[in-house]
Protein backbone atom coordinates (compact mmCIF):
# COMPACT_ATOMS: atom_id res chain seq x y z
CA UNK A 1 0.00 0.00 0.00
CA UNK A 2 1.41 3.52 -1.24
CA UNK A 3 1.96 6.02 2.28
CA UNK A 4 -0.84 8.11 3.59
CA UNK A 5 0.54 11.23 1.27
CA UNK A 6 0.68 9.85 -1.77
CA UNK A 7 -2.52 7.92 -1.87
CA UNK A 8 -4.14 11.26 -1.34
CA UNK A 9 -3.31 12.43 -5.52
CA UNK A 10 -5.41 9.12 -6.51
CA UNK A 11 -2.18 7.07 -7.10
CA UNK A 12 -3.05 4.21 -9.67
CA UNK A 13 0.04 1.81 -10.91
CA UNK A 14 0.74 1.11 -14.22
CA UNK A 15 -1.23 -1.44 -16.12
CA UNK A 16 1.15 -3.97 -15.77
CA UNK A 17 2.09 -3.68 -12.66
CA UNK A 18 -1.64 -3.44 -11.68
CA UNK A 19 -1.67 -6.67 -13.31
CA UNK A 20 0.76 -7.88 -11.40
CA UNK A 21 0.39 -6.41 -8.24
CA UNK A 22 -3.44 -5.10 -8.04
CA UNK A 23 -4.57 -8.34 -6.07
CA UNK A 24 -1.76 -7.58 -3.79
CA UNK A 25 -2.89 -3.82 -3.30
CA UNK A 26 -6.40 -4.94 -2.38
CA UNK A 27 -5.54 -7.38 -0.10
CA UNK A 28 -3.36 -5.17 1.62
CA UNK A 29 -6.34 -2.47 1.46
CA UNK A 30 -8.64 -4.47 2.77
CA UNK A 31 -6.32 -5.86 5.73
CA UNK A 32 -5.79 -2.08 6.53
CA UNK A 33 -9.33 -1.44 6.57
CA UNK A 34 -10.13 -3.81 8.99
CA UNK A 35 -7.56 -1.66 11.22
CA UNK A 36 -8.42 1.80 10.04
CA UNK A 37 -11.35 3.72 9.96
CA UNK A 38 -10.02 6.28 7.85
CA UNK A 39 -8.95 3.84 4.89
CA UNK A 40 -12.67 2.18 5.32
CA UNK A 41 -14.50 5.70 4.78
CA UNK A 42 -11.83 7.38 2.95
CA UNK A 43 -9.73 5.15 0.63
CA UNK A 44 -10.99 3.34 -1.99
CA UNK A 45 -9.98 1.49 -5.44
CA UNK A 46 -11.44 -1.70 -5.88
CA UNK A 47 -14.58 -2.70 -8.21
CA UNK A 48 -16.94 -2.26 -5.81
CA UNK A 49 -16.12 1.26 -5.37
CA UNK A 50 -16.10 2.28 -8.73
CA UNK A 51 -19.92 0.19 -9.29
CA UNK A 52 -21.05 2.60 -6.31
CA UNK A 53 -19.48 5.37 -7.83
CA UNK A 54 -20.52 5.09 -11.08
CA UNK A 55 -24.36 3.92 -9.96
CA UNK A 56 -24.56 6.84 -7.51
CA UNK A 57 -23.10 9.24 -9.97
CA UNK A 58 -25.60 8.79 -12.62
CA UNK A 59 -28.64 9.90 -11.03
CA UNK A 60 -29.28 12.57 -8.60
CA UNK A 61 -31.72 15.39 -9.10
CA UNK A 62 -32.51 14.44 -12.83
CA UNK A 63 -35.06 11.24 -11.06
CA UNK A 64 -37.45 14.10 -9.97
CA UNK A 65 -37.53 15.27 -13.88
CA UNK A 66 -38.01 12.17 -15.25
CA UNK A 67 -41.58 12.26 -14.90
CA UNK A 68 -41.92 15.25 -16.24
CA UNK A 69 -39.88 13.76 -18.76
CA UNK A 70 -42.86 11.18 -19.02
CA UNK A 71 -45.54 14.35 -19.16
CA UNK A 72 -43.71 15.26 -22.42
CA UNK A 73 -43.07 11.68 -24.15
CA UNK A 74 -46.30 9.63 -22.71
CA UNK A 75 -45.46 6.23 -20.80
CA UNK A 76 -44.25 4.20 -23.72
CA UNK A 77 -41.95 6.34 -24.88
CA UNK A 78 -40.48 7.40 -21.82
CA UNK A 79 -39.66 3.29 -20.67
CA UNK A 80 -38.32 2.62 -24.35
CA UNK A 81 -36.12 5.54 -24.14
CA UNK A 82 -34.97 5.00 -20.79
CA UNK A 83 -33.81 1.30 -21.97
CA UNK A 84 -32.29 2.29 -25.04
CA UNK A 85 -30.24 5.36 -23.74
CA UNK A 86 -29.32 3.29 -20.52
CA UNK A 87 -27.70 0.71 -23.05
CA UNK A 88 -26.17 2.67 -25.38
CA UNK A 89 -24.59 4.89 -22.28
CA UNK A 90 -22.93 1.67 -21.20
CA UNK A 91 -21.77 0.83 -24.61
CA UNK A 92 -20.34 4.65 -24.84
CA UNK A 93 -18.88 4.36 -21.31
CA UNK A 94 -17.06 0.47 -22.69
CA UNK A 95 -15.48 2.55 -25.56
CA UNK A 96 -14.21 5.02 -22.92
CA UNK A 97 -12.63 2.47 -20.38
CA UNK A 98 -11.13 0.51 -24.18
CA UNK A 99 -9.51 3.63 -25.19
CA UNK A 100 -8.15 4.68 -21.55
CA UNK A 101 -6.66 1.31 -21.44
CA UNK A 102 -4.65 1.66 -25.00
CA UNK A 103 -3.71 4.73 -23.78
CA UNK A 104 -2.14 3.55 -20.40
CA UNK A 105 -0.34 0.77 -22.57
CA UNK A 106 1.06 2.96 -24.68
CA UNK A 107 2.76 5.14 -22.11
CA UNK A 108 3.45 2.52 -20.05
CA UNK A 109 5.89 1.44 -22.99
CA UNK A 110 7.76 4.52 -23.12
CA UNK A 111 7.96 4.42 -19.31
CA UNK A 112 6.01 7.06 -18.05
CA UNK A 113 4.31 7.22 -14.77
CA UNK A 114 1.08 8.55 -13.58
CA UNK A 115 2.13 8.35 -9.92
CA UNK A 116 1.56 11.67 -9.20
CA UNK A 117 -0.64 12.49 -12.32
CA UNK A 118 -4.75 11.91 -12.42
CA UNK A 119 -5.03 10.61 -16.20
CA UNK A 120 -8.50 12.71 -17.87
CA UNK A 121 -10.53 12.01 -20.77
CA UNK A 122 -8.97 14.54 -23.26
CA UNK A 123 -5.33 13.69 -22.34
CA UNK A 124 -6.23 10.13 -23.41
CA UNK A 125 -7.43 12.10 -26.59
CA UNK A 126 -4.32 13.88 -27.00
CA UNK A 127 -2.32 10.38 -26.73
CA UNK A 128 -4.10 8.48 -29.12
CA UNK A 129 -5.76 11.17 -31.60
CA UNK A 130 -3.12 14.20 -31.29
CA UNK A 131 -3.82 18.16 -29.87
CA UNK A 132 -7.25 19.28 -31.84
CA UNK A 133 -8.93 16.14 -30.11
CA UNK A 134 -7.51 17.06 -27.10
CA UNK A 135 -9.00 20.45 -27.52
CA UNK A 136 -12.26 19.47 -28.80
CA UNK A 137 -12.64 16.64 -26.14
CA UNK A 138 -11.10 19.38 -23.21
CA UNK A 139 -14.11 21.99 -24.23
CA UNK A 140 -16.85 19.94 -24.47
CA UNK A 141 -16.11 17.99 -21.37
CA UNK A 142 -15.66 20.98 -18.60
CA UNK A 143 -18.63 22.65 -20.30
CA UNK A 144 -20.43 19.79 -19.56
CA UNK A 145 -18.87 19.43 -16.42
CA UNK A 146 -19.53 22.69 -15.60
CA UNK A 147 -22.93 22.89 -16.47
CA UNK A 148 -23.36 19.60 -14.36
CA UNK A 149 -22.30 21.46 -11.60
CA UNK A 150 -25.02 24.48 -11.71
CA UNK A 151 -27.85 21.70 -12.71
CA UNK A 152 -27.22 20.17 -8.71
CA UNK A 153 -26.61 23.72 -7.25
CA UNK A 154 -30.44 24.40 -8.99
CA UNK A 155 -31.78 21.00 -7.75
CA UNK A 156 -30.67 22.18 -3.62
CA UNK A 157 -32.19 25.13 -4.01
CA UNK A 158 -35.41 23.68 -5.79
CA UNK A 159 -35.86 20.83 -3.70
CA UNK A 160 -35.48 22.98 0.04
CA UNK A 161 -37.41 25.11 -1.58
CA UNK A 162 -39.91 22.13 -0.78
CA UNK A 163 -39.48 21.78 3.09
CA UNK A 164 -38.72 25.74 4.04
CA UNK A 165 -40.32 27.88 1.42
CA UNK A 166 -39.65 31.41 3.66
CA UNK A 167 -36.73 31.55 1.81
CA UNK A 168 -36.99 31.72 -2.12
CA UNK A 169 -35.13 29.75 -4.56
CA UNK A 170 -32.35 32.39 -5.05
CA UNK A 171 -31.57 32.79 -1.73
CA UNK A 172 -31.33 29.02 -1.30
CA UNK A 173 -28.92 29.00 -3.84
CA UNK A 174 -26.83 31.28 -2.39
CA UNK A 175 -26.55 29.35 0.57
CA UNK A 176 -25.93 25.91 -1.55
CA UNK A 177 -23.31 27.10 -3.32
CA UNK A 178 -21.08 28.18 -0.11
CA UNK A 179 -22.00 24.52 1.07
CA UNK A 180 -21.01 22.93 -2.27
CA UNK A 181 -17.74 25.09 -2.31
CA UNK A 182 -16.62 22.66 0.70
CA UNK A 183 -15.84 20.05 -2.03
CA UNK A 184 -12.72 21.44 -2.58
CA UNK A 185 -11.26 19.82 0.26
CA UNK A 186 -11.89 16.29 -1.08
CA UNK A 187 -8.55 15.67 -3.08
CA UNK A 188 -9.71 13.03 -5.61
CA UNK A 189 -12.54 10.34 -6.26
CA UNK A 190 -10.35 7.95 -4.25
CA UNK A 191 -11.83 9.91 -1.43
CA UNK A 192 -15.55 9.30 -2.01
CA UNK A 193 -15.79 5.61 -1.05
CA UNK A 194 -18.54 6.47 1.73
CA UNK A 195 -20.01 9.16 -0.48
CA UNK A 196 -20.60 7.22 -2.99
CA UNK A 197 -22.49 4.09 -0.86
CA UNK A 198 -24.48 6.64 1.08
CA UNK A 199 -25.36 8.40 -2.20
CA UNK A 200 -26.80 5.29 -4.07
CA UNK A 201 -28.62 4.50 -0.39
CA UNK A 202 -30.11 8.10 -0.88
CA UNK A 203 -31.31 7.66 -4.26
CA UNK A 204 -32.88 4.40 -3.87
CA UNK A 205 -35.10 5.68 -0.86
CA UNK A 206 -36.06 8.29 -2.83
CA UNK A 207 -36.84 6.50 -5.72
CA UNK A 208 -39.04 4.05 -3.77
CA UNK A 209 -40.07 6.80 -1.92
CA UNK A 210 -42.16 8.54 -5.31
CA UNK A 211 -43.41 4.98 -6.76
CA UNK A 212 -44.82 3.97 -3.25
CA UNK A 213 -46.32 7.66 -2.63
CA UNK A 214 -47.54 8.18 -6.14
CA UNK A 215 -49.50 4.62 -5.83
CA UNK A 216 -50.70 5.54 -2.37
CA UNK A 217 -51.86 9.02 -3.26
CA UNK A 218 -53.73 7.26 -6.10
CA UNK A 219 -54.30 8.98 -9.70
CA UNK A 220 -55.50 13.03 -9.14
CA UNK A 221 -58.81 14.19 -9.94
CA UNK A 222 -59.41 14.49 -13.69
CA UNK A 223 -56.25 13.18 -14.32
CA UNK A 224 -54.69 13.20 -18.18
CA UNK A 225 -52.39 11.43 -20.14
CA UNK A 226 -52.14 13.00 -23.53
CA UNK A 227 -48.47 13.06 -24.49
CA UNK A 228 -46.99 12.62 -26.93
CA UNK A 229 -48.59 16.14 -27.91
CA UNK A 230 -45.87 18.30 -29.84
CA UNK A 231 -42.75 17.63 -31.15
CA UNK A 232 -41.07 20.43 -28.79
CA UNK A 233 -42.00 18.57 -26.12
CA UNK A 234 -41.51 15.03 -27.06
CA UNK A 235 -38.17 15.57 -27.71
CA UNK A 236 -37.36 17.81 -24.75
CA UNK A 237 -38.22 14.75 -22.96
CA UNK A 238 -36.03 12.63 -24.79
CA UNK A 239 -33.13 14.59 -23.96
CA UNK A 240 -33.24 14.52 -20.53
CA UNK A 241 -33.09 10.90 -20.48
CA UNK A 242 -30.09 11.40 -22.93
CA UNK A 243 -29.43 13.23 -20.10
CA UNK A 244 -29.82 11.14 -17.57
CA UNK A 245 -27.54 7.75 -18.86
CA UNK A 246 -24.69 10.55 -20.01
CA UNK A 247 -23.20 10.77 -16.71
CA UNK A 248 -19.96 9.39 -17.49
CA UNK A 249 -17.93 12.46 -18.31
CA UNK A 250 -16.18 11.48 -15.11
CA UNK A 251 -15.58 7.38 -16.14
CA UNK A 252 -11.49 8.05 -16.76
CA UNK A 253 -11.33 9.66 -13.36
CA UNK A 254 -13.18 6.83 -11.56
CA UNK A 255 -11.17 4.16 -13.41
CA UNK A 256 -7.76 5.89 -12.59
CA UNK A 257 -8.69 5.43 -9.11
CA UNK A 258 -9.44 2.04 -9.47
CA UNK A 259 -6.11 -0.69 -8.44
CA UNK A 260 -7.04 -2.62 -11.23
CA UNK A 261 -8.56 -0.94 -14.39
CA UNK A 262 -9.08 -3.87 -16.34
CA UNK A 263 -12.08 -4.75 -14.31
CA UNK A 264 -14.06 -1.27 -15.29
CA UNK A 265 -15.26 -2.61 -18.15
CA UNK A 266 -18.77 -4.14 -17.57
CA UNK A 267 -19.39 -1.98 -14.53
CA UNK A 268 -21.23 0.54 -15.79
CA UNK A 269 -23.26 -1.66 -17.66
CA UNK A 270 -24.51 -3.21 -13.99
CA UNK A 271 -24.49 0.12 -12.69
CA UNK A 272 -27.10 1.22 -15.10
CA UNK A 273 -29.30 -2.25 -14.68
CA UNK A 274 -29.45 -0.92 -11.30
CA UNK A 275 -30.66 2.58 -11.83
CA UNK A 276 -33.57 1.13 -13.92
CA UNK A 277 -34.83 -0.06 -10.49
CA UNK A 278 -34.87 3.02 -9.71
CA UNK A 279 -35.80 5.10 -12.26
CA UNK A 280 -38.17 3.20 -14.24
CA UNK A 281 -40.99 2.31 -11.47
CA UNK A 282 -40.09 5.75 -9.88
CA UNK A 283 -41.01 7.77 -13.18
CA UNK A 284 -43.93 5.60 -14.50
CA UNK A 285 -46.00 5.58 -11.02
CA UNK A 286 -45.48 9.67 -10.76
CA UNK A 287 -46.32 10.05 -13.88
CA UNK A 288 -49.31 7.49 -13.99
CA UNK A 289 -50.70 9.10 -10.48
CA UNK A 290 -50.49 13.22 -12.15
CA UNK A 291 -50.51 13.20 -16.01
CA UNK A 292 -50.33 16.18 -17.43
CA UNK A 293 -50.01 18.48 -14.22
CA UNK A 294 -46.36 17.22 -14.25
CA UNK A 295 -45.93 19.76 -17.43
CA UNK A 296 -45.70 22.59 -15.16
CA UNK A 297 -44.02 20.91 -12.18
CA UNK A 298 -40.59 19.90 -13.27
CA UNK A 299 -39.59 18.78 -9.75
CA UNK A 300 -42.23 15.53 -8.72
CA UNK A 301 -42.02 16.69 -5.23
CA UNK A 302 -44.13 19.67 -5.82
CA UNK A 303 -47.37 17.51 -6.41
CA UNK A 304 -45.96 14.45 -3.91
CA UNK A 305 -47.68 15.43 -0.53
CA UNK A 306 -46.11 16.85 2.11
CA UNK A 307 -45.34 14.53 4.84
CA UNK A 308 -42.31 13.47 6.91
CA UNK A 309 -41.66 10.66 4.53
CA UNK A 310 -41.41 13.01 1.30
CA UNK A 311 -39.15 15.73 3.92
CA UNK A 312 -37.14 12.71 4.41
CA UNK A 313 -36.70 12.41 0.41
CA UNK A 314 -36.05 15.80 0.19
CA UNK A 315 -32.94 16.07 2.76
CA UNK A 316 -31.19 12.67 1.69
CA UNK A 317 -31.55 14.04 -2.66
CA UNK A 318 -29.88 17.41 -0.85
CA UNK A 319 -27.51 15.10 0.63
CA UNK A 320 -27.19 13.57 -2.60
CA UNK A 321 -26.48 16.06 -4.56
CA UNK A 322 -23.96 17.99 -2.60
CA UNK A 323 -22.19 14.42 -3.61
CA UNK A 324 -23.02 14.76 -7.66
CA UNK A 325 -21.40 18.17 -7.01
CA UNK A 326 -18.22 17.35 -6.04
CA UNK A 327 -18.31 14.81 -8.22
CA UNK A 328 -18.68 17.01 -11.68
CA UNK A 329 -16.49 19.43 -10.03
CA UNK A 330 -13.58 17.22 -9.05
CA UNK A 331 -12.20 16.68 -12.68
CA UNK A 332 -12.53 20.57 -13.37
CA UNK A 333 -10.35 20.78 -10.55
CA UNK A 334 -8.35 18.88 -11.98
CA UNK A 335 -7.75 20.97 -14.90
CA UNK A 336 -8.02 23.66 -13.67
CA UNK A 337 -5.08 22.71 -10.96
CA UNK A 338 -3.23 21.61 -13.84
CA UNK A 339 -3.89 25.05 -15.61
CA UNK A 340 -2.06 26.70 -12.85
CA UNK A 341 0.36 24.25 -11.88
CA UNK A 342 -0.69 23.14 -8.72
CA UNK A 343 -2.00 19.54 -9.63
CA UNK A 344 1.19 18.03 -8.28
CA UNK A 345 1.06 19.90 -4.81
CA UNK A 346 0.79 17.58 -1.87
CA UNK A 347 -0.90 20.22 1.10
CA UNK A 348 -4.96 19.66 0.94
CA UNK A 349 -5.06 23.23 2.02
CA UNK A 350 -3.09 25.15 -1.22
CA UNK A 351 -5.00 22.76 -2.86
CA UNK A 352 -8.48 23.79 -2.01
CA UNK A 353 -7.44 27.24 -2.12
CA UNK A 354 -6.32 27.06 -5.55
CA UNK A 355 -9.46 25.07 -6.80
CA UNK A 356 -11.66 27.86 -5.40
CA UNK A 357 -11.95 29.85 -8.34
CA UNK A 358 -13.73 27.27 -10.49
CA UNK A 359 -17.12 27.40 -8.25
CA UNK A 360 -17.68 31.23 -7.96
CA UNK A 361 -18.93 30.95 -12.11
CA UNK A 362 -20.95 27.80 -11.44
CA UNK A 363 -22.58 29.36 -8.33
CA UNK A 364 -23.42 32.61 -10.42
CA UNK A 365 -24.56 30.59 -13.62
CA UNK A 366 -27.10 28.67 -11.17
CA UNK A 367 -28.38 32.41 -10.17
CA UNK A 368 -28.77 33.50 -13.41
CA UNK A 369 -30.78 29.93 -15.29
CA UNK A 370 -32.83 28.73 -12.09
CA UNK A 371 -34.78 26.56 -14.77
CA UNK A 372 -34.58 22.91 -13.03
CA UNK A 373 -35.60 20.49 -15.81
CA UNK A 374 -35.73 22.61 -18.81
CA UNK A 375 -31.92 23.59 -18.62
CA UNK A 376 -31.26 19.26 -18.22
CA UNK A 377 -32.67 19.01 -21.69
CA UNK A 378 -30.39 21.65 -22.90
CA UNK A 379 -27.14 20.27 -21.49
CA UNK A 380 -27.94 16.66 -22.80
CA UNK A 381 -28.72 17.90 -26.07
CA UNK A 382 -25.93 20.57 -26.51
CA UNK A 383 -23.64 19.01 -24.74
CA UNK A 384 -24.05 15.50 -23.03
CA UNK A 385 -24.78 14.18 -27.17
CA UNK A 386 -20.96 15.00 -27.80
CA UNK A 387 -19.64 14.64 -24.37
CA UNK A 388 -20.58 11.38 -23.68
CA UNK A 389 -22.21 9.56 -26.80
CA UNK A 390 -20.48 10.69 -30.42
CA UNK A 391 -16.70 11.68 -29.46
CA UNK A 392 -15.84 8.02 -27.65
CA UNK A 393 -17.57 6.73 -30.49
CA UNK A 394 -15.76 8.59 -33.44
CA UNK A 395 -12.45 8.40 -31.02
CA UNK A 396 -12.80 4.11 -30.76
CA UNK A 397 -13.39 4.32 -34.92
CA UNK A 398 -10.24 5.89 -35.53
CA UNK A 399 -8.11 4.55 -33.03
CA UNK A 400 -8.33 1.11 -34.25
CA UNK A 401 -8.65 2.68 -37.92
CA UNK A 402 -5.50 0.81 -39.10
CA UNK A 403 -4.89 -3.01 -39.29
CA UNK A 404 -1.57 -2.80 -37.01
CA UNK A 405 -3.80 -0.90 -34.09
CA UNK A 406 -6.26 -3.34 -34.17
CA UNK A 407 -3.55 -6.36 -34.67
CA UNK A 408 -2.08 -4.42 -31.51
CA UNK A 409 -4.84 -3.57 -29.26
CA UNK A 410 -4.61 -3.83 -25.78
CA UNK A 411 -8.47 -4.40 -25.41
CA UNK A 412 -10.04 -6.87 -28.18
CA UNK A 413 -13.64 -6.79 -29.01
CA UNK A 414 -15.96 -8.25 -25.98
CA UNK A 415 -16.91 -11.28 -25.93
CA UNK A 416 -20.08 -11.00 -26.84
CA UNK A 417 -18.78 -9.34 -30.19
CA UNK A 418 -15.81 -10.87 -31.45
CA UNK A 419 -15.79 -8.57 -34.63
CA UNK A 420 -14.24 -5.15 -35.66
CA UNK A 421 -16.64 -4.65 -38.08
CA UNK A 422 -20.00 -5.02 -36.12
CA UNK A 423 -18.31 -2.48 -33.31
CA UNK A 424 -17.56 0.21 -36.05
CA UNK A 425 -21.38 -0.45 -37.36
CA UNK A 426 -22.55 0.08 -34.15
CA UNK A 427 -20.49 3.49 -33.47
CA UNK A 428 -21.45 4.47 -36.47
CA UNK A 429 -25.54 4.13 -36.08
CA UNK A 430 -24.43 5.87 -32.14
CA UNK A 431 -23.18 8.65 -33.71
CA UNK A 432 -25.70 9.11 -36.45
CA UNK A 433 -28.78 8.40 -34.23
CA UNK A 434 -27.64 11.09 -31.52
CA UNK A 435 -26.22 13.72 -34.12
CA UNK A 436 -29.25 13.70 -35.79
CA UNK A 437 -32.01 12.96 -33.32
CA UNK A 438 -30.26 14.18 -29.98
CA UNK A 439 -28.46 17.00 -30.80
CA UNK A 440 -30.46 18.11 -34.03
CA UNK A 441 -34.16 17.40 -32.98
CA UNK A 442 -33.52 17.26 -29.33
CA UNK A 443 -31.18 20.87 -29.16
CA UNK A 444 -34.06 22.34 -31.60
CA UNK A 445 -36.84 21.74 -28.74
CA UNK A 446 -34.84 21.79 -25.94
CA UNK A 447 -33.67 25.33 -26.85
CA UNK A 448 -36.98 26.26 -27.58
CA UNK A 449 -38.67 25.79 -24.29
CA UNK A 450 -35.19 27.05 -22.21
CA UNK A 451 -35.74 30.29 -24.38
CA UNK A 452 -39.53 30.20 -23.48
CA UNK A 453 -38.56 29.72 -19.59
CA UNK A 454 -36.29 32.93 -19.95
CA UNK A 455 -39.53 34.76 -21.61
CA UNK A 456 -41.23 33.26 -18.99
CA UNK A 457 -40.01 33.74 -16.29
CA UNK A 458 -36.64 36.08 -16.63
CA UNK A 459 -33.10 35.86 -16.29
CA UNK A 460 -32.43 35.75 -12.03
CA UNK A 461 -35.52 34.50 -11.35
CA UNK A 462 -35.74 34.90 -8.13
CA UNK A 463 -38.62 31.85 -7.66
CA UNK A 464 -38.66 29.51 -10.95
CA UNK A 465 -42.53 28.21 -11.01
CA UNK A 466 -43.19 28.72 -7.35
CA UNK A 467 -46.67 29.59 -6.22
CA UNK A 468 -47.75 32.73 -5.94
CA UNK A 469 -48.11 33.59 -2.10
CA UNK A 470 -51.66 33.86 -0.66
CA UNK A 471 -53.14 37.42 -0.47
CA UNK A 472 -55.02 38.78 2.27
CA UNK A 473 -58.33 38.97 2.09
CA UNK A 474 -59.60 41.66 0.37
CA UNK A 475 -55.91 42.79 -0.99
CA UNK A 476 -55.61 42.63 -4.78
CA UNK A 477 -54.04 39.55 -6.09
CA UNK A 478 -50.03 40.07 -6.35
CA UNK A 479 -48.19 39.49 -9.89
CA UNK A 480 -46.63 36.64 -10.34
CA UNK A 481 -43.90 35.35 -7.96
CA UNK A 482 -40.55 35.26 -10.33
Amino acid sequence: MLPQKQAEEAIVPNVSETENEGTKEEDKEQDQSLLSVKNLLWHGGSAWDAWFSCASNQVAQVLLTLPYSFSQLGMLSGILLQIFYGLVGSWTAYLISVLYIEYRSRKEKENISFKNHVIQWFEVLDGLLGPYWKAVGLAFNCTFLLCGSVIQLIGCASNIYYINDKLDKRTWTYIFGACCATTVFIPSFHNYRIWSFLGLGMTTYTAWYMTIAAFTHGQAENVSHSAPQKLVLYFTGATNILYTFGGHAVTVEIMHAMWKPQKFKYIYLIATLYVFTLTLPSASAVYWAFGDQLLNHSNAFSLLPKNGFRDAAVILMLIHQFITFGFACTPLYFVWEKVIGMHDTRSICLRALARLPVVIPIWFLAIIFPFFGPINSAVGALLVSFTVYIIPSLAHMLTYRKASARQNAAEKPPFFMPSWTAMYVINSFVVVWVLVLGFGFGGWASVTNFVRQVDTFGLFAKCYQCKPPTPPAGAAAPHPHH
